[in-house]
This record gives C-alpha cells, sequence and structure tokens, in this order.
C-alpha cells in the first residue's frame, strides 16, 4: 500500500488493517502458535480499544515491528523456516508493569502447554 493511500485511512481502518495482517500471518505458524497468537492478538487488541492516542500510537507500532518479525521468520509459502519468535532484551523486561509482567509469564505457560499454573509475587521477583 503506498503512503498516500495510508495517510488517507481513518485510525479504525489502520488498526483493522494490522489486525488482519497479523492474523493472516499467523496462518503461516504451527497450529499450536497460531491459536494462542490469534487468541492473544485478538484480547491485545480488544483491550486496546479504548486507550489514549499515545497509547494507540505504542501499541500500532509494537504491533506493527511484531508483524514485520513474523514476516521476516516465515518463508516466501508463508511457512516457518526456523525458529519462530525471539528473545526478549533485558531493559525491554525491566520497562514492563507488573501486570505484563504477570501476562508475559501466562503466556509463556500457555506456550509451553503449561495452562493452569500460577504466578506468585515470588515469581515476579525472581525472574528480575
Amino acid at each position: 500500500m503506498s503512503q498516500i493511500i495510508i495517510d488517507q485511512l481513518t485510525h479504525a481502518q489502520k488498526v483493522r488493517i494490522l489486525y488482519k495482517t497479523i492474523l493472516r500471518l499467523h496462518r503461516g505458524l504451527p497450529e499450536e502458535l497460531r491459536d494462542l497468537g490469534d487468541k492473544y492478538a485478538r484480547d491485545e487488541f480488544r483491550r486496546h480499544l479504548q486507550c489514549s492516542p499515545m497509547e494507540a500510537q505504542l501499541f500500532m507500532t509494537e504491533w506493527a515491528k511484531y508483524a514485520v518479525t513474523i514476516t521476516s521468520q516465515l518463508g516466501l509459502k508463508g511457512k516457518a523456516m526456523g525458529t519462530i519468535g525471539g528473545e526478549l532484551d533485558s531493559n525491554t523486561v525491566e520497562m514492563l508493569k507488573e501486570d505484563q509482567v504477570i501476562q508475559l509469564y501466562e503466556l509463556m505457560l500457555a506456550a509451553k502447554g503449561l495452562e493452569g499454573d500460577t504466578i506468585t509475587a515470588k515469581d515476579i521477583h525472581n525472574s528480575k
């Protein structure tokens, strides 16, 4: 899409395009990761429906980076070419709020098939 066309879109249209792009990219993931990724993206996009303009800009930027990362990790035919995902650097983890750390931990449990485990304050402090 050319920059002129993108500039003419409303914020809601840009969000919808990004969301649909992410779901389309998830089709190239293994089934269990696709399901997890689709649920997570759906939840995050819904959770940010009423966020402030500054939060919305950060949200869109981070999800666009995610889309670029996933695109680079999928082959031309849309199938994973090796490792999917990447390591979080310690600076990024340090900047997370406590509820974000919990959410990240729960996402890790779900990705490892350990859903149902609980997180405690001790788990959060041990991970730092």
